[in-house]
This record gives C-alpha cells, sequence and structure tokens, in this order.
C-alpha cells in the first residue's frame, strides 16, 4: 500500500468558518460525516487534504457546492466578499 503523500499544491477551506456559523462542535460535525473529531481539527488547520468522498460529505452537511468550501486558492475574508468598496462611479451622493 502506498503511503499517504502531501499534495503539492495546498488545499484550502472554509470548514471551521461554517462550522461556527451553524454553531457546530467538532464532535457534531464529525459524528454526521463518520470521522474522527481530529479529522476535523486537521482539515480546519491544513493539515489534512479531505479524499473527494469525505469532502462530498462536508458539503452535503453545509448543503454548499464544492467550491464554496475548498479551493486551491486562497480565500478573502467573508467580510471583503460581502462589503467591498464601491467604486467612484457607484458612490451616492
Amino acid at each position: 500500500m502506498c503511503p499517504k503523500r502531501k499534495p503539492t499544491k495546498p488545499l484550502f477551506n472554509r470548514v471551521r468558518v461554517l462550522r461556527a456559523e451553524r454553531d457546530l462542535s467538532r464532535a457534531e460535525l464529525a459524528s454526521a460525516i463518520g470521522v474522527n473529531p481530529q479529522t476535523i481539527g486537521a482539515l480546519e488547520r491544513g493539515d489534512h487534504s479531505p479524499s473527494l468522498d469525505l469532502a462530498f460529505n462536508i458539503c452535503e452537511v453545509f448543503d454548499l457546492p464544492v467550491e464554496a468550501v475548498f479551493s486551491r486558492n486562497e480565500f478573502t475574508p467573508m467580510s471583503t466578499e460581502i462589503y467591498r468598496p464601491t467604486s467612484e462611479g457607484e458612490r451616492r451622493a
């Protein structure tokens, strides 16, 4: 059996933010997807990349598409996405 290799490209996720937003503990999320709570901690720290099956299971719990939870590019803060500065033409008088 081949030992697990670290991915060559980083994989970013919003698991911690989504879990907190829904008031779920690590243990509750782990139970919902059938893994150990330490796996959730490792995912949130970026120490573990999920299998495709695990990623889909996590997304089903949050009812979000995979690209909303996982990305090869670092996520911008939610406040930046929600409260983007307006351009000069969009400013109100």
